[in-house]
């Protein structure tokens, strides 16, 4: 052992022994991040995890390193992060005269994913420990494993010590190869897991302290492990005369931290943190109209005739109770289609149009009810209906909304008593409202398109005007169009296109980004309709998406009361023109390469035109804790044949984080840098934002990188997220929210 190697040992030897003799102390401060974004100290990981569902995103930079992580608590001991790096001056002193591969970059970015799991919680006598993978499966050139353990020594005093492999953690101060030597890297094209290399090679200690002085400020200062081989030793991109970092944060409120450091004794580094938890509703929640309270009945031995059931014979009858039921809901965005009744239970079909809990809007139609319906009226049956189609029925009986509007414990007891079922696929329509068929909702606002992480610019946006159309012509019969101007933009950039081996299906992005404006980005023609109590159809006609038009169909099995459902669907299509209007001719210049048609090398497809038989078979499946997975097997817009893994979060608030992964039968080489297609999902609901009730929500897609292997069509008003939610499942998740 080199004495610089046995100092290193001693020093995260001290701090472990300091953590587990004064083991006495609670956990009382706050998990802070690192410049990673990870839960630690600086440039070093900690074994603590952040609180379960926190969202957080990290920027930091020092020196020529500049680092953009997102991370989500995943579960209490599970956490994930997606990160994009660029180190500049990359080729400062190699080129020239080698400005080739990896030496052609002035700034070298890279795509990581890393991923967490706490093994031991912090107790009285033991530490948090955590076991990491780092840079796990991306070019793995900057990847690491690590195990650190993180103990109080008193309320606002922490330490942190962990032992670290591979080219980043494991490679200043090393004290041997516990595990064996490390197997060369074998680079390919990126993405894969190199599983062979996780905690192998030198293994190299490293630690620090973390002072809470105040509420607000927190002081660091660790020990690194990083020898920063590459960019400090082979590059010299900076110089590294030390292994000790010291920095000072601040942080004023749970949203906002930021942090100045004093890096490798020759750099100074800075970071921000924004965290952002989808358990909570900005401002504490939703500020809207206020519900109508129950309206009791008077007792039946006051005033009998009031229970009398004579009002059934009354011709006008319904369309006066319709008419006085849909005023009252109309300013909760919640429209009437139609009621039937009989002398003891009455039926409404409704359609909830603003607010972003259904069993919300099935508690204010309940209560506008009571006040609109005669006393003899006990049964409530409550439908919802989504594009035409009647998705469950929820029978109320009035006497419990009565006895339990003011209980303190209300939803749970009238959830007991509740009855949901799936509904007929055909129902009576009853005194239906002679307007609402056919109509014209439209929209005009901003729009944004992002381009996040490219090779040659990390960030690329486009700002504009966005039209939105919808036209109901009957019940389940929609034409809908969207229509967009860019007025700034730089996404029309296009950097070179390597040579293809797949249709362009979605890498050509370029020329629809820079060819469509204006753009017709989808207008279609579908019909819904439900085929049994537990069957859904769909049938979509025409420009389906921005790069592809043609024919949908699907057809959705959601068994009643149960946690799976099964989909299947089958798309003809062909690929538009970039400009986005109504043409499918693809100009020449989409396979204009120079590997084209050279040797050893195939053909470039047809510039003509592109068509495709696509199509699936889903599985869906619920898990506790919001958790669903979605597995789709079939033929991709390619041509390609594999499977689809998505796994994702969703919070009560409608948040929605996820992450996916798909493979098919083309190979690494020919999907080319990432060797296969995976990614992060995020949707964000207005009403969360906003503080104010909407159905809106805004989806946000994280890929390194955009290739063309493994592209499915993205066609909207797909039926299994259209009809889940007024489902039995879905609506007892949000019941808490049927008295608001």
């Amino acid at each position: 052992m080199t004495t610089k190697s046995f100092s290193a040992w001693r020093f995260t030897s001290c701090l472990m022994a300091l953590g587990f003799f004064a083991g006495i102390a609670g956990a009382e401060t706050r998990p802070t991040l690192n410049m990673y974004g990870a839960t630690g100290l600086i440039d070093m990981p900690s074994g603590e995890m952040q609180p379960d569902g926190m969202l957080t995103t990290t920027t930091s930079h020092f020196g020529p390193i500049s680092r953009t992580t997102l991370s989500f608590q995943i579960t209490p001991r599970l956490s994930g992060s997606f990160r994009f790096l660029g180190i500049r001056d990359w080729n400062k002193k190699l080129c020239p005269p080698d400005c080739n591969g990896i030496n052609q970059f002035k700034t070298y970015y890279d795509r990581s994913f890393d991923l967490r799991y706490q093994v031991l919680r912090e107790g009285r006598y033991v530490p948090s420990v955590t076991v990491g993978l780092q840079d796990f499966v991306g070019t793995g050139i900057l990847a690491s494993e690590y195990v650190v353990a993180t103990k109080h020594l008193s309320s606002d005093l922490k330490i942190s010590a962990g032992l670290g492999w591979g080219p980043r953690l494991g490679s200043y101060g090393s004290i041997g190869a516990p595990f064996g030597t490390r197997p060369p890297l074998v680079i390919g094209s990126g993405g894969n897991f190199n599983v062979g290399q996780w905690f192998r090679g030198p293994a190299a200690p490293f630690g620090g302290l973390e002072w809470q002085v105040n509420d607000n400020w927190t002081f660091k200062a660790e020990y690194s492990s990083d020898a920063y081989a590459e960019e400090a030793g082979l590059r010299r991109t900076f110089d590294r005369k030390s292994p000790f970092n010291f920095g000072l944060e601040y942080q004023r409120n749970d949203t906002l931290r930021v942090g100045a450091y004093y890096m490798y004794g020759s750099e100074i580094g800075i970071a921000a943190h924004l965290f952002l938890n989808p358990k909570k509703r900005a401002g504490g929640g939703i500020v809207g109209s206020a519900p109508d309270p129950v309206a009791p009945r008077p007792s039946r031995s006051a005033n009998a005739a009031a229970w009398g059931t004579g009002w059934t014979e009354d011709a006008d009858a319904g369309p006066v109770l319709r008419a006085n039921l849909a005023k009252r809901l109309k300013d909760d965005g919640i429209e009437v289609d139609s009621i039937t009744y009989d002398g003891r239970t009455a039926q409404v079909r409704i359609r909830n149009a603003r607010l972003d809990a259904e069993a919300q809007a099935i508690g204010r139609t309940a209560r506008a009810m009571t006040r609109v319906m005669p006393a003899s009226i006990e049964q409530f049956v409550i439908v919802p209906m989504v594009n035409g189609m009647p998705v469950s029925q929820v029978a109320i009986r009035r006497s419990d909304l009565e006895q339990l509007e003011f209980d303190t414990d209300a939803s749970n007891k009238l959830l007991d008593r509740v009855t949901i079922v799936s509904a007929p696929a055909t129902l009576n329509d009853g005194y239906r409202d002679p307007e609402v068929f056919p109509r014209l909702t439209w929209s005009l606002g901003p729009s944004a398109r992002l381009r996040l992480f490219d090779q040659n610019a990390p960030f690329k946006i486009g700002v504009g005007l966005e039209l939105n159309a919808k036209y109901e012509v009957t019940p389940g019969l929609i034409l809908s169009g969207r229509v967009t101007k860019m007025l700034a933009s730089n996404l029309g950039d296009r950097p070179p296109i390597p040579g293809r081996k797949l249709q362009p299906v979605r890498s050509a992005n370029y020329f629809y980004d820079s060819l469509g404006d204006p753009a017709i980005e989808n207008l279609s023609l579908s019909y819904y309709h439900k085929l049994g109590p537990e069957v859904y159809g769909r049938v979509s006609l025409g420009y389906l998406e921005r790069m592809f038009g043609g024919i949908s169909t699907e057809v959705l099995w959601m068994p009643t009361n149960r946690r799976w459902a099964i989909g299947a669907e089958v798309n003809y299509v062909a690929q538009r023109a970039p400009n986005q209007q109504f043409g499918f001719t693809l100009p020449a210049q989409m396979y204009d390469t120079d590997e084209c048609g050279d040797a050893g090398q195939p053909a470039c497809v047809s510039p003509s035109s592109y068509r495709v038989l696509t199509g699936h078979v889903s599985g869906y499946y619920k898990f506790n804790n919001g958790f669903h997975a979605q597995v789709d097997v079939g033929r991709y817009l390619a041509g390609d044949v594999g499977a689809t893994l998505s796994l994702k979060r969703e919070f009560e608030n409608g948040w929605k984080v996820g992450a996916f992964v798909t493979k098919t039968n083309v190979s690494a080489a020919d999907f080319g840098s990432g060797s296969f297609d995976k990614g992060i999902t995020v949707e964000i609901p207005f009403a969360s934002i906003l503080g104010k009730p909407s159905r809106q929500t805004r989806s946000n897609l994280l890929r390194p990188f955009g290739r063309d292997g493994g592209q499915k069509l993205d066609v909207d008003g797909r039926l299994y997220e259209t009809v889940r939610d007024y489902r039995q499942d879905g609506l007892t998740e949000q019941w808490g929210r049927f008295w608001k």
